[in-house]
């Protein structure tokens, strides 16, 4: 596991976490010292915590709590994982005023009002915003506080095998995310029925195959908006939605702004980045 501190103050720790194990390595527990949310943005892996087993995809996020045992699995595919985390202190996470139960679920299944703000870290740690990781840190906290508040989720369900053909087919739905695909094309792609899979995928990542598609889409256009100065109606009709209206639409709902706004907040715009995106 290589990790490496891209940024630290007294209530904030920034870190990039990548991880090269595969299928077949022995899995490796961790304790959490603090408070904390990691972004899964590429690869795959499972967290047992609690009694849970959680499958953690692209999109989702690992929510840690201090002196709870975290032990990692990689039992479904050989290209590891790269994380994107924030440890948070007791004084931040205690303005947020969450109860504590709720930063003990160990996983959040990829919620697009989260991801979007997953990529535009994702894309300052990368160099390519002019807002702050603090920032964005304190703004992934409050609107992660304000999406578990009062909703504690099921756990997850299903046998190992159906965990298994539910992670790596979400790992092809994301590769293939700018094409179209219905549930038949993802249900032949897992090698099972249609009914069987909608069922096994959403007992094991929390979400149906559609909405992953469609929030796998958001998730690469979010990073678009950021890194990218093409045309907002390229970038929709490239990650895969076919009308513009819609993708704005669906856009403002994940992110408390149009990819217009989204945009001119990443390129320093603290603004909008304060009073829209902080209230989601």
């Amino acid at each position: 596991m290589a990790a490496t501190t891209l940024f630290q103050n007294a209530t904030l720790t920034v870190t990039d976490y990548r991880c090269e194990a595969t299928r077949g390595d022995r899995p490796f527990a961790e304790e959490h010292r603090q408070h904390s949310i990691a972004y899964v943005r590429k690869g795959s892996f499972g967290c047992v915590t609690r009694g849970r087993h959680h499958e953690l995809i692209a999109g989702s996020f690992l929510v840690g709590h201090p002196g709870d045992e975290y032990t990692c699995t990689h039992d479904h595919h050989d290209c590891g994982d790269e994380c994107l985390a924030f440890a948070l202190a007791l004084e931040l996470v205690d303005g947020l005023e969450v109860d504590s139960e709720a930063w003990r679920q160990g996983a959040l299944p990829p919620l697009p009002q989260l991801m979007v703000i997953g990529e535009l870290a994702q894309s300052i740690a990368d160099g390519r915003s002019d807002i702050g990781l603090d920032e964005t840190g304190y703004v992934l906290a409050n609107r992660l506080a304000e999406t578990v508040s009062g909703s504690a989720r099921p756990p997850p369900r299903g046998q190992a095998r159906d965990r298994k053909r539910a992670v790596e087919t979400a790992m092809w739905i994301d590769e293939q995310s700018h094409r179209p695909i219905d549930l038949a094309d993802a249900a032949h792609e897992a090698g099972v029925s249609r009914f069987h899979f909608l069922r096994t995928f959403s007992d094991a990542l929390g979400v149906t195959p559609h909405q992953y598609l469609v929030r796998s889409r958001l998730r690469h256009a979010a990073r678009l908006l950021v890194d990218e100065e093409r045309a907002i109606t390229d970038i929709a009709y490239d990650v895969g939605f076919g009308d513009l209206s819609n993708f704005v639409r669906t856009f403002h709902r994940a992110a408390g702004v149009s990819p217009r706004g989204f945009r001119r907040a990443s390129k320093g715009d603290r603004k909008i980045l304060q009073e829209r995106l902080a209230r989601g």
